[in-house]
């Protein structure tokens, strides 16, 4: 019965807050390299996704900034890919967006090994809060906008952070779903992310963003980001790690094709 009433519920709310076609279909365009590999079956699903998850999250322009309504959709679209097989419930426990115009400044303080305080600022493309919102610069995440390069989406390398935040920390091992071994996917992100360090060390230029150098948090997101923009380059540069996150998201998008489920993971919304 309960079921049946969550379905209910689920539908009557997705033909209540329908995505307009058109907003849609232009959201789908920008960065091809992310829907390319989506059958209808998946695409239909990512629809619905981000149908609610506009339902549940509340966008605000900063300093009186408009979210455009094609704004809201393409940011959502984009969000949901990595949940695509996982679901929404991994994006549970904070409701706001909030969107710049253009990068932003934040502050930042750093306590050094003596124990000093050191204050400054930061520029941003994007930022998420544990348990709060996640903050987007939409001159970074506009369609065409590729500051980051090629393999670059702030979008993804935001949400993916939000799902690292879901194990309590950022630490670049978000929540696995039953039947993945986490001593094995340990083992694979450590055992990348100190080579990287060790080559970034030696001034050599890796075929990854040097910015998942910074902490295994930020190496998880930015791999996150190449598994879903430059599927290919990962598995090529780092097939181990392209295998754990294939296992993870529950999809092959070198391959274009969905990966076999490990075992039952978290519930879909």
């Amino acid at each position: 019965m309960w079921r049946w009433f969550k379905d209910w519920r689920r539908q009557r709310l997705l033909r209540r807050a329908a995505l307009p076609d058109n907003l849609w279909r232009r959201a789908l365009v920008h960065p091809k390299e992310l829907f390319a590999g989506l059958d209808e079956r998946e695409r239909r699903r990512l629809r619905e996704l981000a149908t609610i998850f506009l339902a549940r999250k509340e966008f605000y322009g900063a300093h009186g900034f408009q979210v455009t309504p094609f704004m809201r959709v393409a940011i959502a679209a984009q969000a949901c890919v990595p949940i695509l097989n996982l679901g929404l419930e991994c994006y549970a426990g904070w409701t706001s967006m909030v969107i710049y115009r253009d990068s932003f400044v934040a502050p930042r303080e750093e306590t050094d090994e003596d124990g000093i305080v050191h204050s400054g600022q930061e520029v941003l493309a994007g930022e998420s809060w544990a348990g709060g919102p996640v903050v987007l610069s939409w001159a970074d995440c506009a369609p065409g906008a590729y500051p980051h390069g090629p393999a670059g989406n702030v979008i993804i390398h935001e949400f993916a952070h939000k799902l690292d935040m879901a194990s309590g920390t950022v630490n670049g091992t978000p929540p696995l779903p039953r039947g993945m071994d986490g001593a094995e996917w340990d083992a694979v992100m450590d055992r990348a992310y100190q080579r990287l360090r060790a080559n970034l060390d030696n001034g050599i230029k890796p075929s990854l963003d040097p910015y998942a150098g910074q902490d295994p948090g930020e190496f998880f997101a930015v791999c996150s980001e190449y598994f879903f923009m430059a599927p290919a380059h990962l598995r090529r540069i780092l097939p181990e790690v392209y295998r754990q996150l294939a296992l993870y998201y529950r999809r092959d998008p070198a391959g274009f094709r969905a990966f076999p489920r490990p075992g039952r993971g978290p519930d879909r919304s």
